[in-house]
């Protein structure tokens, strides 16, 4: 006879067979996109040059935050990329600094913490935007109480493609 009791005890069964499926599932799907992260077109990029158009500002008023798009012209460009001990370097005005790369599935990510204080971040998608160039976003982390024009004062995340160098 089934009670109310014995009902639960079978469902919890049941629930936990099928959650367990679900696991493995997921953890032998996860595997095999590791594995595919090695396919990616990023793995053996030496070298890209990016343009963002696009940007997002933020600013806090009395507290609460905001942000404003608005259009742009930023490149940043990277070389003697090494995934593999995860190194990269970006070239920029002032000079090469080099940086932390890291491919991550289909994304190659580049941090470039500066001296003084400032963290970017982009991110390269091994996805297409147009005629063979990838999707990209690259965010800068910098806060001051002063704006200066043609310097970042403020949390900024451009969006934009980068081209593969050779």
């Amino acid at each position: 006879m089934l009670t109310p009791r014995r009902v639960r005890s079978v469902a919890g069964r049941v629930l936990t067979s099928r959650i367990l499926a679900l696991a493995c599932c997921v953890a032998g799907r996860s595997n095999a996109l590791a594995q595919d992260a090695s396919k990616s077109r990023l793995s053996n990029v030496k070298g890209l040059k990016c343009a963002f158009a696009l940007y997002s500002a933020a600013t806090w008023n009395n507290g609460e935050a905001r942000a404003e798009i608005k259009p742009a012209s930023l490149s940043v460009s990277f070389d003697e990329i090494d995934v593999d001990n995860g190194t990269a370097r970006s070239v920029g005005a002032f000079g090469p600094t080099e940086i932390v790369v890291k491919l991550s599935m289909w994304n190659l990510h580049f941090l470039d913490i500066r001296s003084e204080g400032s963290l970017y971040v982009t991110t390269v998608f091994d996805r297409e935007s147009r005629n063979g160039k990838l999707k990209a976003v690259h965010t800068r982390h910098e806060y001051t109480d002063v704006s200066v024009p043609g310097f970042t004062s403020k949390p900024e995340q451009y969006y934009g493609e980068c081209e593969v160098g050779k």
